[in-house]
């Protein structure tokens, strides 16, 4: 009798471990980061598609979403029509962060799926993406004309969130006068 109740225990805490991470993947989603309210952390990264740099410099004065992702990120291939039509949607400079990807798998995504940024950074190493706090890709920042985090968005921007994101990126580009 123990030896029929012992799978059945092993498969009940299987159970509950399941539902546990997956009530902590929804949790995720609603973790603030500790720079919301702080300015974006110093950069300077090379463009991914021009032989120049993007930094704080070139951005000052300006609101901003900032989209982190990369070619091997299956849920970036899920929101990416979402971020296309941000992309065209928005007033203020959608900049992508392609983040722990290489050059020509990036370049090679782009051309398969389109590109709807305005700018991409490249952060290769990940460091850049280390200083912003970011989990995984994707995530979607959104910094004011001040250099300031205003809010993050942490997994892929879905039917569901997208709405949410657009009222809050118009509230930014009204307090930036854009």
């Amino acid at each position: 009798m123990i030896r029929m109740l012992l799978p059945l225990g092993v498969f009940v805490a299987l159970v509950i471990l399941l539902l546990a991470g997956l009530q902590s993947a929804d949790q995720r989603q609603r973790i603030d980061s500790p720079l919301i309210g702080k300015p974006v952390p110093a950069f300077e990264l090379p463009m991914l598609k021009q032989p120049r740099s993007l930094g704080n410099a070139d951005l000052a004065g300006r609101a901003f979403v900032l989209n982190v992702w990369g070619s091997w990120c299956p849920s970036c291939r899920v929101e990416h029509p979402l971020i296309t039509r941000m992309g065209r949607e928005i007033n203020i400079p959608l900049v992508g962060l392609n983040w722990k990807d290489t050059r020509e798998n990036a370049l090679t995504w782009l051309g398969q799926f389109g590109d709807a940024w305005d700018f991409h950074i490249y952060d290769e190493i990940g460091d850049f993406g280390i200083d912003l706090g970011v989990y995984g890709a994707p995530e979607t920042f959104l910094v004011d004309h001040t250099g300031t985090i205003r809010y993050k968005h942490i997994g892929p921007v879905t039917t569901e969130s997208y709405t949410d994101l657009i009222a809050r990126i118009r509230l930014l580009e009204t307090e930036a006068g854009s």
